[in-house]
């Protein structure tokens, strides 16, 4: 497929849904890393050279509550995100970022299922900045259910980077700002959970890498008092720039 800007590009997926505004915040991020792109690679910034990509924005059932019950079960989310990328491969894109680091525990099972298609891992994909970095360490906030599955654990890891979790009452602390708060479009709440997690772990560790291991949490954490001079690094962000490199370097 060519592009206004001279060069081929080919449309790529979203798959969101989980929650909305995190998929809808997944697009800006998307269009922001193309304009980067183009930017960085001396191509003119116009509307025709932006790649087809299409956002499928399902009411996706919730993933850490599927990991505490079954993981496979109908209700749960595999069978919709399965239905959501059929979607997205009957559309003919290339490639698809899941908007949601806790879906990426179903990876695997999308990647078969879709053969044809290259679906980006958020948490390798986060790994390999921060080990380019060269980054030892990191802070790691996310839901229950992805520190449950060690998703950023094997990744960082693999990467040489040690993964610093928080305790029992952080991560229920987080919860209640991801499910509470931003969730329920409580902004102030999210803002206040999440910079309280953050004082804790940096009065226990430090200076160092933050991830915000949860769509969720770039909505409301940046603007907490606590995170301000922290290096926080947004998964969702460094997913958006791969799925632009896979849009524009075929």
């Amino acid at each position: 497929m060519a592009s206004g800007s001279g060069f081929p590009v080919r449309s790529v997926g979203i798959l969101g849904g989980m929650g909305p505004a995190a998929g809808a915040d997944f697009v800006r991020l998307f269009v922001q890393a193309c304009t980067t792109y183009l930017h960085t690679h001396g191509h003119a910034v116009r509307d025709q050279a932006f790649p087809e990509h299409w956002l499928v924005q399902m009411p996706i059932p919730d993933r850490t509550q599927a990991l505490r019950t079954d993981p496979q079960g109908p209700a749960g989310p595999a069978l919709h995100m399965l239905q959501g990328m059929g979607r997205l491969a009957a559309l003919g894109v290339g490639s698809v970022a899941v908007a949601c680091n806790t879906a990426h525990v179903w990876h695997g099972q999308l990647q078969a299922q879709f053969p044809q298609l290259q679906v980006l891992h958020i948490a390798q994909e986060t790994a390999r900045h921060l080990q380019a970095q060269g980054a030892q360490q990191a802070m790691v906030l996310a839901t229950a259910g992805t520190y449950q599955t060690g998703l950023y654990d094997q990744a960082l890891s693999a990467c040489g980077i040690a993964p610093l979790v928080p305790d029992a009452e952080g991560i229920a602390r987080l919860m209640q700002g991801i499910y509470d708060g931003v969730k329920c479009a409580d902004l102030a709440l999210a803002t206040q959970c999440f910079g309280d997690v953050l004082s804790t772990m940096r009065a226990r560790y430090g200076d160092v890498p933050v991830i915000m291991g949860c769509t969720e949490i770039p909505l409301a954490l940046p603007q907490a008092t606590q995170a301000q001079g922290v290096q926080l690094i947004d998964p969702a962000w460094i997913l958006a720039q791969a799925l632009a490199r896979q849009a524009y370097e075929r």
